[in-house]
């Protein structure tokens, strides 16, 4: 069992930054020479253990001792956890750097691009407890600079995050409300979010009657790309913001369209409302930012980096359903989702190199050296 886990190992190592391990000691995850957890190697098994694995600490140190990797005490490892938010952010940071995800073009020049997102997590064993999630990460760097814990019916919104003046925040559908949205711009911020096509209503900038947003999106061609100034109602006054808009190719609508029947069938909800199949063949987009500051195409490059790492989202939250959240203090909660977003990035990496496998299972660089 060793031999193989050892294996395992060398090639999961071999998708980490080339200076992983010098990292440990510059980020003072490890800063004194003993006690079990001295090695960087095993104290990020440990750590992977815990927050990939979705073991609790006591499991995890107790796969260790079995597997003879380490014997530490779980409040040991708790405490390194603490240490290693650093350490696993760089790590993140630098796997997503070097990563097949393409950044935006032309980002805005000091302003702070942060994605959000929430997921529901049920721990296991005797708790059972079911809580939500909710946090954002850079989208050039993915680092966690926000996270809440509720109950399971905290529902999604920008009014539960923070904002900073500059900021503009990209999120999915779950957060397109006004309210929340009105929230973002009274702190100073921006937001880019995916639009429903009826729970948003829109104003004509002209005369302020209803906007009608299917005639437009029937005008676009091919490639072309809709920006149309719009204003909303929420807190008691208007606000200003466009709704940018692209076609999809024949296929991609064709895709969405099956997945909205296929969901529908899961329901057994019946048929889908002709118009939801006709909003399925465009991405729709609400934003904030002022043209001057950024252009509809640019825009929705932006929506379309924050679309890439949806993957590693989904992977996130995959893994965020595993395990207990350290919620007692802010350092492990922090170092938990860094450890979370790192596994995420390493799954990726994996399936990346299973699509061009080789037939002895791993590449010639993760091997060792010849005898």
């Amino acid at each position: 069992m060793t031999k193989l886990l050892d294996e395992e190992w060398r090639i999961l190592a071999s998708l980490l930054p080339p200076n992983w391990r010098a990292l440990a000691g510059q980020t003072k995850a490890i800063q004194r020479a003993r006690g079990p957890l001295k090695d960087p190697e095993t104290l990020l098994q440990l750590l992977l253990l815990h927050v990939g694995g979705g073991l609790s600490l006591k499991q995890s140190v107790a796969r260790a001792q079995v597997q003879g990797l380490a014997t530490a005490s779980s409040v040991a490892l708790l405490k390194r956890l603490r240490r290693s938010e650093r350490w696993l952010r760089e790590l993140g940071r630098l796997m997503y750097k070097s990563s097949r995800f393409v950044r935006p073009a032309h980002p805005p020049a000091g302003r702070r691009l942060r994605a959000v997102d929430a997921t529901t997590v049920e721990e296991p064993g005797a708790t059972g407890t079911n809580y939500r999630v909710h946090w954002s990460v850079g989208l050039l760097d993915l680092r966690c600079d926000f996270f809440a814990v509720t109950d399971a019916r905290g529902v999604e919104t920008y009014e539960r995050v923070p904002v900073e003046s500059g900021d503009i925040l990209l999120a999915d559908r779950g957060y397109c409300h006004r309210k929340g949205v009105a929230h973002v711009l009274a702190k100073g911020g921006d937001a880019i979010v995916r639009m429903h096509s009826t729970n948003f209503p829109l104003l004509a900038v002209a005369d302020e009657k209803p906007f009608h947003l299917r005639p437009r999106l029937r005008a676009l061609r091919a490639g072309a790309v809709g920006d149309w100034p719009v204003r909303f109602e929420a807190s008691g006054r208007l606000w200003d913001a466009r709704v940018c808009a692209v076609r999809k190719s024949a296929a991609a609508a064709e895709a969405a369209k099956k997945k909205l029947l296929a969901a529908a069938s899961r329901r057994q909800s019946g048929s889908v409302r002709a118009a939801t199949l006709e909003f399925a063949e465009y991405i729709f987009i609400l934003v904030t930012v002022a043209q001057k500051d950024l252009t509809a195409r640019d825009a929705l490059d932006l929506y379309r980096a924050r679309w890439q790492i949806e993957l590693c989202f989904k992977r996130l939250k995959s893994l965020l359903r595993l395990g207990h959240l350290p919620k007692k203090t802010e350092a492990s909660s922090l170092a938990w989702i860094q450890g979370k977003l790192l596994t995420a990035l390493l799954v990726e990496a994996l399936a990346d190199k299973a699509r061009f496998f080789s037939p002895w299972g791993f590449d010639l660089d993760a091997a060792q050296p010849v005898a």
